[in-house]
């Protein structure tokens, strides 16, 4: 009885001690804070460019299989990749710029638009219940504060990726060198690993390539269809800024479920404020893209490789969504599928040894 008082005791101590340690940590974010983000500018290039390695060594890998010189290869996919995004900067950023400026321009005519529109709202509620009409003014003034603060965040996202530009710049050369030593990567982490820990390591990493890599590179590719299609769509009808908001429809397409909701949001806040007609020809433009996306592109692209039931993935949109926004949307799915690999090894992993 005595012996299991004090492992209690000694397990509430060593909680109270993290508990302590995580306060001491948060109180003195001022003098670490510096440092994480001198960090991070420093980690995030190499983190995007194992990204893009990963994404694009399967296609090097398919045609050095192909009896292609595997330099020959690297050079080949790099060159594709990095040239066509090079390409659709080089084209695309001025425009996008020019129509974010036009936006800008016509802000204060798009929010009186909206402000008449939410005074005919209140004067047709007026005559309702005390209660309920004061519901629907606060929902309205949530509304407006909620596309302010997105302006502002799209704002900010902006400024930041100017301010990394030159760090953003390298990312290519890293990925060159990530492609053309691939295998002594592997090498170099295989031995850097502990023996007994090896074959359960890589068999760990298979399934996670399998559970994730087609389903992340299937999903960036139906986004990047998405986004064409749209914008075509939103020019050939006549939309406002079709680049722009093609382009927010295809981002925002990689987030299962909400995405799509999410990316028609700004095309149809300002459709309203073109025209009714407009507002139904954009409706019938994303009806379309849905269909076309859920009936067409991610079944033949995408498929079930996550093998998970639309539940699971739904609490993990709404957790990513309450811990980090829109960012935590995008990571959710992704973080599921390695969790639930995890778990899967975990549990392997400890019936062995019992």
């Amino acid at each position: 009885m005595k012996k299991i008082n004090i492992e209690w005791i000694s397990r509430l101590v060593a909680l109270l001690l993290l508990l302590l340690c995580i306060f001491i940590f948060i109180r003195l974010e001022p003098f670490w804070n510096p440092i994480y983000q001198a960090l991070l500018a420093i980690i995030v290039p190499f983190i995007l460019a194992s990204f893009i390695t990963y994404l694009l060594h399967p296609l090097v890998e398919k045609l050095h299989a192909q009896n292609i010189p595997r330099p020959l290869s690297i050079l080949i996919i790099y060159v594709l990749f990095f040239g066509s995004l090079g390409l659709a900067l080089y084209k695309g950023i001025p425009q996008i710029l020019i129509q974010i400026k036009e936006f800008g321009n016509n802000v204060p005519a798009i929010f009186e638009t909206y402000r008449g529109w939410t005074n005919m709202i209140d004067e047709q509620t007026s005559r309702l219940p005390e209660g309920l009409h004061e519901r629907i003014e606060e929902s309205l003034v949530s509304v407006e504060e909620g596309i302010a603060s997105t302006l502002a965040s799209a704002i900010d996202a902006i400024k930041g990726i100017i301010n990394y530009i030159l760090i953003i710049a390298i990312i290519p050369f890293i990925v060159f060198y990530m492609l053309k030593d691939y295998d002594m990567i592997k090498k170099s982490v295989w031995y850097m690993t502990p023996r007994r820990y090896r074959r359960s390591g890589i068999r760990f990493l298979k399934d996670i390539d399998q559970s994730l890599g087609s389903y992340i590179r299937g999903q960036l590719l139906v986004c990047f269809l998405i986004g064409i299609i749209a914008t075509t769509g939103l020019w050939i009808i006549g939309m406002k800024y079709p680049l722009l908001l093609g382009t927010i429809i295809g981002i925002t397409n990689i987030i299962p479920y909400f995405g799509p909701i999410i990316g028609a949001v700004p095309a149809l806040l300002i459709a309203i404020t073109v025209s009714g007609k407009m507002v139904l020809w954009v409706g019938i433009l994303i009806f379309t893209l849905q269909f076309i996306e859920g009936n067409l592109l991610s079944p033949m692209i995408v498929g079930k490789s996550l093998h998970m039931h639309p539940v699971f993935i739904m609490f993990a949109l709404i957790a990513g969504g309450e811990i980090g926004g829109v960012i935590g949307l995008i990571f959710a799915v992704p973080m599921l599928a390695i969790l639930k690999v995890t778990i899967i090894h975990a549990k392997a992993h400890f019936t062995k040894q019992h």
